[in-house]
């Protein structure tokens, strides 16, 4: 075989090559982006609580400033279109944790069905510890991302919120959460701390990873911007004047608050020489739509199959090797976000998670919907607590309540592109369109 030796074909090889090694890349196949490092990255996974993909400055919002996540999705791979499955926390975490859809991991609501007695709050409270307990042995059964992480070496630490028992449920080997019932163990108790006093939790944990040199995964779930709505004093007086409600003045500022845990999360990180080896990861577990007239929210958002109750910017960041951009048309899920993980670490990704890594730009496209659930917040089985299931096919959403439960209520059809507040339901004029998408509603259900 004769080899080309011309000065113009080694000219084109050698730019080729010179291309290839500068671009960083977005599709990472058997540890492309981790090649180059010895020590796997860090992860970091970020999650506001109770929060509407409306409400940050970067998203359009005229009131709310949010200047560190600002920064962070101009640095990340950010999906400005991106949803969790269920407009509840504590399905929404078991699914980020997972990677599975609720009616997989077995987390339908907040609470197992139990007896409430009237005027007997301790007894109450005794009835729904013990109702969840078998859903708590359930869950321990699930391989969560810190199971999968330590095979690869990793330390787990968890902060903030988590619902489901003690953080050794969810894999982690330290975390702040206990999960007693008898000491007031519920949705993060102790866990719940981080971020409205410091980081200081954080701190130590990560000085142990270093210490141990290992690599490590930090959830950061602080109870923010969730109620209470009870923002430090500048932060209120100064959402106070941009409004006569005092009840969004609070929530605001409690955005704010969140807003300025995150920079400091960020500034720790850079302080420690870990910014360039971290994966950042940004999600909201729900949506929420403050009322301005009372604390409460808004019936479209939290617990609702609104848009406002389960769409969140999702955002990836890794220094250098993971390219920028602010993506707004491709929808993705937080059912995404474990099996993305697995795939810059080069791990074969089990054969039960419904979602696909984001990096991987050809297996991203090819999928053309997600799903998501809702169920009762006081939930028994499946059949008995589903409320409504949605599919999410671009430019179509379709939301199908149960016919037991809602039997009041229509099947609902929008254009999210061109309706994004899902005001207008084109039901009606769109049965081929419905028929289409019931149609995969019923194959999800049977996977």
């Amino acid at each position: 075989m004769k080899i080309i030796k011309s000065p113009i074909f080694i000219l084109v090889v050698l730019a080729l090559i010179s291309a290839c090694a500068s671009k960083t890349v977005n599709t990472p196949s058997k540890n492309n982006l981790i090649s180059e490092n010895k020590t796997p990255p860090n992860i970091v996974f970020i999650l506001s609580d109770d929060q509407s993909w409306t409400d940050y400055s970067f998203m359009g919002d005229k009131n709310i400033e949010t200047p560190r996540i600002d920064q962070f999705a101009k640095e990340s791979l950010t999906f400005t279109k991106s949803y969790v499955p269920t407009p509840l926390c504590s399905p929404s975490l078991a699914t980020i944790i997972t990677g599975l859809y609720p009616k997989d991991h077995g987390i339908l609501g907040n609470d197992k069905v139990y007896n409430r007695v009237k005027g007997d709050r301790r007894t109450s409270q005794k009835n729904r510890a013990q109702a969840y307990k078998p859903i708590i042995t359930a869950f321990e059964k699930q391989k969560t991302l810190p199971d999968m992480l330590k095979e690869k070496g990793y330390l787990s630490f968890q902060t903030g919120k988590w619902w489901h028992g003690n953080h050794k449920i969810g894999g982690f080997d330290y975390g702040m959460t206990h999960g007693d019932p008898k000491k007031g163990g519920r949705h993060g108790d102790y866990g719940l701390e981080i971020g409205r006093k410091g980081l200081d939790t954080i701190n130590s944990y990560v000085d142990l990873a270093l210490k141990e040199k290992k690599p490590f995964f930090l959830w950061y779930a602080p109870f923010l911007p969730h109620r209470p709505h009870n923002p430090p004093q500048h932060l209120f007086e100064k959402y106070k004047k941009k409004t006569d409600s005092e009840h969004l003045a609070k929530y605001w500022a409690m955005i704010e608050w969140f807003d300025e845990t995150c920079g400091q999360l960020f500034d720790m990180f850079e302080e420690k020489g870990l910014t360039e080896n971290t994966l950042f990861v940004y999600v909201c577990d729900n949506g929420w739509a403050q009322n301005p007239e009372k604390s409460g929210y808004l019936s479209h958002s939290k617990r609702a199959p609104y848009d406002m109750g389960i769409r969140t910017p999702i955002m990836y960041k890794w220094k250098g090797k993971i390219t920028p951009k602010m993506d707004d048309k491709t929808i993705t899920s937080s059912i995404d976000m474990v099996p993305t993980v697995l795939d810059i670490l080069g791990v074969e990704k089990p054969e039960n998670l419904p979602g696909v890594s984001v990096l991987n730009e050809k297996t991203l496209n090819e999928r053309k919907g997600i799903f998501g659930e809702v169920y009762a917040h006081d939930f028994d089985t499946i059949e008995n607590s589903m409320f409504y299931n949605m599919a999410i096919f671009p430019p179509y959403k379709i939301i199908l309540p149960d016919p037991v439960r809602k039997k009041n209520e229509v099947v609902q059809l929008f254009n999210i592109d061109e309706d994004p507040f899902e005001k207008n339901n084109i039901a009606a004029s769109n049965p081929e369109i419905v028929k289409d998408l019931l149609l995969k509603i019923k194959e999800f259900r049977a996977e």
